[in-house]
């Protein structure tokens, strides 16, 4: 009986203790979320940083920082990953315990950090700096184009080398990171104007001067005549001439990137005559707290990418780009209205015909004086176009280049007058890229990656090779070269999606289905998919496809991109499979753009809208309302 009470005692004991120790957790757990969150303040945002081993990441954590300050309801908690991903994904979640309202990150290996991404995605919103998510598991995305850097770098080389060519060794940053890769092939994809020009050896110095100087210690004694050394960042570009000065190599040209300001930064090194040259690379910081202002907000019209521009520095122009004299944009305007000039490729679709009228509504709507000449999908006559805009004296030109290139002469006369170009919808393909401002339009490579993913997981393991027809928009336009590319992108990892045939439609609703005819005909109807361009060419493949005497979405798959009222009303009724959406609600963003142009700020490189993708489970709740 006393032993019976005594357990008692130690039960009720134990539970005494238990209960206060739950309290003091949870007491503790509360105490955190009181730090995080003090009174006052309206909005609580978690930083997810990769590390602070590098220079620029300290940098873009300083202009969150100092940008934030101008927020008086607004709250950081910093975290610092120390280039582990799964630090980075712990650091993430003790994030979410805290209560973020918005996470922004950088991450240390988007493939290992995709996952934790899209799941924070799915309850809070997310901004992603620097390396993109794998998929569209966010809600914006703010970057570099690695791949003009690297460009832009190796016509930099083939200046500085000439003719005569020569030896050069490149020191890149974390082996295997998306910028590193891409800047590199920026290069090499330039380097090869030149068959002179060798690059003799590759250093991995994870973005570390000291690693730089180490590496390059042991190995510059190697070669008998090193004539440059580029390096992804201007950190490890100085601890490379630190190794070359320690072992008397004094005719070697430096080149690096980041063009950070303060002492032994891009600039600096530039100014004192280390540096040959550097690109800016913005980190974004300041652009990320803006647009998380916005986007918490609840404010309309948030990009879903934008690609910041980047500035070639050379002795020649830091003293400008110091004295903030130095831009590429036109200075502010002191007229009442502005005039856009635009160059409108047509009325070829449903989705030409959207995007016209978003325009210009959306120039009445802001005030500014639209003149708009339709091009018939010609060439010539878009040139003429905007030659006459630019005897008539516009503020701003706007156009979608049908084509890519064949750009370069309009538009330095262009430059010289001073009027900016901004390219709406489609992209060009030139080398010069101060002879436009900004492109404001689709990923077109991301599209074709959708498609393509979206084919992947619908096609089960019941065929051996499954047969794509590709009815592509107008040759050598943007977005059919893009289109294709993403998809070829996906689909060359699965090797039984072959694409058996692909011809150009033109972007029309009647050529889709005279290709489709002949598709059918020549393959005697053995076609598993059809993979269209745009809606109006696969809508009419559904016509040919119903004369041949097969059912369009079920005995032939068909995938489209565009997303116009009439291809999802072929999608509810399960006449196609899957519509990619390309967003060509444009205006209200252009005229945000030409404003601020006008205002004299600088505005990204490029600025993509939020899009998704249709099927039979989501389309009804979209078709309704569609506008277009």
């Amino acid at each position: 009986m006393k032993q019976t009470i005594k357990q008692e005692i130690i039960v009720l004991l134990f539970s005494v203790m238990l209960f206060l120790f739950m309290y003091a957790v949870f007491y503790a757990y509360s105490s955190i979320q009181d730090k995080a969150r003090d009174d006052g303040e309206k909005y609580l945002i978690g930083v997810s940083q990769a590390n602070l081993l590098e220079p620029w990441r300290i940098v873009m954590n300083e202009e969150i920082k100092k940008e934030a300050e101008k927020y008086k309801d607004l709250k950081l908690i910093f975290t610092d990953a120390a280039q582990s991903s799964q630090k980075q994904i712990e650091d993430i979640q003790k994030l979410q315990e805290y209560g973020i309202d918005l996470l922004i990150v950088s991450m240390n290996n988007s493939k290992e950090l995709t996952p934790i991404v899209e799941e924070v995605y799915k309850k809070i919103p997310v901004i992603v700096l620097d390396r993109a998510v794998e998929g569209y598991g966010y809600t914006l995305f703010i970057g570099q184009d690695n791949e003009s850097i690297g460009k832009q770098t190796g016509q930099m080389i083939l200046d500085l080398l000439g003719e005569k060519g020569g030896e050069i060794i490149e020191i890149q940053g974390l082996k295997g990171s998306p910028p590193v890769e891409t800047r590199s092939q920026g290069v090499m994809n330039k380097l090869r104007e030149n068959p002179r020009i060798q690059i003799v050896d590759r250093v991995i110095a994870d973005w570390n001067r000291d690693k730089a100087e180490d590496k390059l210690s042991n190995i510059l004694n190697q070669y008998d005549s090193v004539d440059l050394i580029f390096a992804q960042s201007d950190a490890m570009a100085l601890g490379a001439y630190k190794a070359a000065q320690k072992l008397g190599k004094e005719n070697i040209k430096f080149l690096g990137v980041d063009g950070l300001s303060e002492e032994n930064g891009g600039l600096d090194l530039v100014e004192k005559g280390i540096l040959e040259g550097t690109f800016i690379c913005p980190t974004g910081g300041k652009e990320a707290v803006q647009y998380a202002i916005k986007i918490l907000n609840g404010e309309k019209f948030v990009p879903k990418k934008i690609i910041l521009r980047n500035h070639k520095i050379t002795s020649e122009n830091i003293s400008e780009y110091k004295s903030n004299k130095y831009n590429l944009q036109i200075p502010r305007t002191n007229k009442d209205r502005i005039l856009l000039g635009f160059a409108q490729v047509g009325a070829e679709s449903g989705w030409r015909e959207a995007n016209t009228r978003s325009i210009q509504s959306a120039a009445l709507a802001e005030g500014i004086d639209l003149e708009m000449r339709f091009c018939d999908n010609k060439v010539e006559n878009q040139i003429q176009a905007v030659k006459s805009f630019i005897e008539q004296g516009v503020d701003v030109i706007a156009f979608p280049p049908i084509i890519e290139t064949g750009w370069e002469e309009i538009l330095q006369e262009a430059k010289k007058k001073g009027i900016p170009i901004i390219l709406s919808d489609r992209k060009m393909n030139i080398d010069d890229e101060t002879l436009w401002t900004t492109y404001l339009g689709s990923d077109f490579i991301e599209e074709g990656r959708r498609a393509g993913r979206w084919l992947i997981q619908q096609t089960g393991n019941d065929k051996e090779q499954v047969n794509i027809v590709e009815i592509q928009g107008t040759i050598g336009s943007n977005p059919s070269i893009e289109r294709k590319k993403g998809f070829e992108e996906i689909i060359r990892e699965h090797p039984k999606f072959k694409i058996i045939k692909s011809r150009s439609g033109d972007f029309t609703f009647e050529q889709g289905k005279m290709i489709m005819k002949e598709f059918l005909e020549e393959t005697k109807g053995n076609i598993d998919v059809v993979y269209s361009h745009n809606d109006d060419m696969a809508l009419g493949a559904i016509e040919a496809i119903e004369e041949y005497g097969l059912n369009p979405g079920k005995d032939i798959l068909i995938i489209s991109i565009d997303g116009t009222k009439a291809a999802l009303q072929a999608l509810s009724i399960g006449k196609l499979n899957c519509v990619v959406e390309c967003n060509p609600l444009l205006g209200p963003q252009l005229m945000h753009v030409i404003k601020d142009l006008m205002d004299g700020q600088e505005v990204p490189k490029q600025i993509m809208p939020p899009e998704d993708v249709f099927t039979s489970e989501n389309v009804k709740r979209v078709l309704e309302n569609r506008e277009y």
